[in-house]
């Protein structure tokens, strides 16, 4: 058995990649969230805040059903 070593780590950093990415977006959406509550609380508007959560859990979504695409197909 021969064990290509470089496309081991190739899958390795890409995947590392990924996974930090995805992570480092959904933070960014529970922290627009978190915002929000806080500026509720002060009475004030955090639309855009609110609005860059969304998108960040939607390139979330997005990344898991191309993930999901790409391990079916």
């Amino acid at each position: 058995m021969k064990i290509d070593w470089a496309a081991l780590g190739s899958v390795f950093g890409v995947s590392l990649v990924a996974t930090v990415a995805l992570v480092g977006l959904f933070t960014l959406g529970i922290a627009g969230l978190s915002h929000r509550e806080r500026a509720a609380e002060r009475g004030e508007s955090a639309a855009l805040a609110v609005t860059g959560a969304y998108a960040a859990f939607a390139a979330c979504v997005a990344a898991v059903a191309y993930g999901i695409y790409l391990i079916v197909a």
